[in-house]
């Protein structure tokens, strides 16, 4: 598989990169947005690290700019241990962060979760394919979401929150189910955070409305559901 890796700090890239070839890992350095968005159009790309500060323009832009065209996993890597910087990021499309410092092994089992679950979206399963409830139906098979007639651009993550939520119709589903299901990682206080900024993108590209929800309601102080409308 293919790892785009995008920090302007030769030894952290070096870095990254060694650890991720001796498992098996194609990697591509890129120390500039510009290179790494011209390698993100000339190479198959399975996953992206982006570094947040670069000399011709930050990591959000750049995932911002994958994100138009492409929806392989994006992990932010950000010297900022700020709410702020991680909830822009997720707005933005990205799937994971990783403040500096940070141990390799630990980013490397978190290229492998992504991957992982990426992978299987794009598998063919023996399983009920096709998920609906109301005018919202989601194609596990395809990996597509489909809302009135019009297709969602939804990212990998997004798909998975939204369907586990249907899988569990009139169900509320806590932020620590999710969080597990979708990271596949401990439950912390924080993430609690992660998940909402998630439930809010899809709202926001489903048109839907935090205070009249149509289709995601939120259970305060337990979770989210949706509801079978009669």
């Amino acid at each position: 598989m293919n790892i785009l890796v995008l920090d302007d700090e030769l030894e952290i890239a070096e870095l990254i990169e060694l650890y991720l070839v001796n498992e098996g890992y194609n990697v591509f350095k890129s120390h500039t947005g510009e290179d790494a968005l011209k390698k993100v159009e000339n190479i198959y790309i399975d996953l992206a690290i982006l570094d947040l500060m670069l000399p011709d323009m930050d990591g959000f832009e750049v995932a911002e700019k994958i994100r138009e065209k492409h929806k392989f996993p994006i992990i932010m890597l950000t010297a900022r241990d700020e709410d702020i910087s991680k909830i822009k990021g997720l707005n933005i499309g990205a799937d994971d962060y990783v403040t500096k410092p940070f141990k390799p092994v630990e980013l490397v089992a978190r290229v492998k979760a992504h991957l992982r679950r990426y992978k299987e979206y794009n598998e063919i399963k023996e399983e009920k394919n096709i998920l609906e409830v109301g005018n919202l139906k989601l194609d596990a098979k395809k990996h597509i979401a489909i809302l009135n007639g019009d297709i969602l651009n939804l990212t990998p993550t997004e798909f998975e929150i939204l369907k586990i939520l249907i899988e569990n119709k009139n169900f509320v589903v806590s932020s620590e189910m999710i969080f597990q299901k979708v990271w596949k990682e401990k439950y912390y206080s924080d993430s609690n955070n992660t998940v909402m900024v998630h439930i809010r993108n899809i709202r926001k590209k489903m048109g839907d409305s935090f205070d009249e929800p149509k289709y995601i309601q939120t259970v305060w102080g337990v979770g989210y559901k949706i509801e079978e409308k009669e």
